[in-house]
């Protein structure tokens, strides 16, 4: 006999299945529906306790600005070079902290760091020992036609096109950069040689689906790049209020040939970390005099 036969415990089975496994309303979408307001259960306190406690690591002082190196081969040279010395008190199951003086200032840095969740997951824990500003320094690809190649795009806002975001701020289209931090950064940046401009980019977890109709959307809204971590670090610094900053080095567009991910050698590339160090401590001092009067 057919399960249609018995209608009104077909109704009360499709009801209670219903209620176990409810499908998403408009309304309460996953993406959108987080509790801003209460405690995580697991904190990032709770890993570097537990990196510390099985790996017999002391508690050091870290560098107060680390840079997130997206692709790595930067931190491959400078490690090759024997221009970085590893940290020994970075307590992080995931990464390594390599670190090096600029102009007399200890600064750091971590490589692989690809994508929102992850560069958020590092930086979370560089907050929580004790890192003072974190710069991601990122490849990135050119929206539009009007941003000279190869170039540099210091980020002041960007397109929440990711999930990070939305568990550290409420739902909108973009979010800003902490206040000061592209002034602090495009002077220094300016002296590397490339062009430098500053403004909107496009952040998505997607690289793969980056479609032409997304590119000429948001180059009409003023985007100049997109790349990959800007958002969810912005969302995270906003909530956490913690310094943060985006240089995305622009290498690459849809309509290029075969040089399409030459970033360069890796003097300009390490001009590029030089220069980012240089402008994140610069906001550091600032932040400090205006905290003096």
């Amino acid at each position: 006999m057919s399960p249609s036969a018995f209608p009104e415990e077909e109704k009360v089975t499709r009801r209670r299945d219903a209620a176990e496994n409810p499908g998403p309303s408009p309304g309460r979408l996953p993406i959108l529906d987080h509790p801003l307001d209460e405690p995580s259960e697991f904190r990032p306190e709770d890993l570097v306790d537990a990196v510390r406690g099985q790996r017999g690591i002391d508690t050091l002082k870290l560098p107060e600005v680390c840079i997130l190196d997206f692709d790595g081969d930067l931190t491959d040279a400078l490690v090759e070079s024997g221009d970085v010395v590893l940290f020994p008190g970075w307590p992080c199951f995931h990464t390594t902290l390599w670190s090096f003086e600029v102009e007399g200032r200890r600064c750091g840095i971590i490589a692989r760091t690809i994508g929102g969740p992850y560069a958020v997951l590092v930086a979370e824990q560089l907050a929580v020992c004790g890192v003072r500003a974190v710069v991601g320094l990122t490849s990135a690809g050119r929206i539009g036609s009007e941003l000279p190649m190869p170039g540099v795009v210091v980020a002041e806002r960007a397109v929440r096109d990711e999930g990070t975001s939305y568990h550290y701020l409420p739902a909108s289209e973009t979010v800003d950069a902490p206040p000061g931090m592209a002034d602090a950064l495009v002077p220094e940046l300016k002296a590397v040689g490339l062009p430098v401009c500053r403004g909107l980019v496009w952040t998505t977890d997607a690289p793969y689906r980056e479609t032409a109709e997304q590119m000429a959307r948001y180059a009409e809204r003023g985007a100049l790049a997109v790349e990959m971590q800007a958002a969810s670090l912005f969302a995270f610094g906003s909530a956490r209020k913690f310094a943060v900053g985006i240089v995305a080095h622009v290498t690459n567009a849809p309509e290029q040939g075969e040089d399409r991910f030459d970033k360069g050698s890796h003097v300009i590339q390490r001009e590029l970390l030089r220069a980012a160090c240089r402008g994140a401590c610069r906001f550091l001092d600032g932040e400090a005099k205006r905290g003096d009067r």
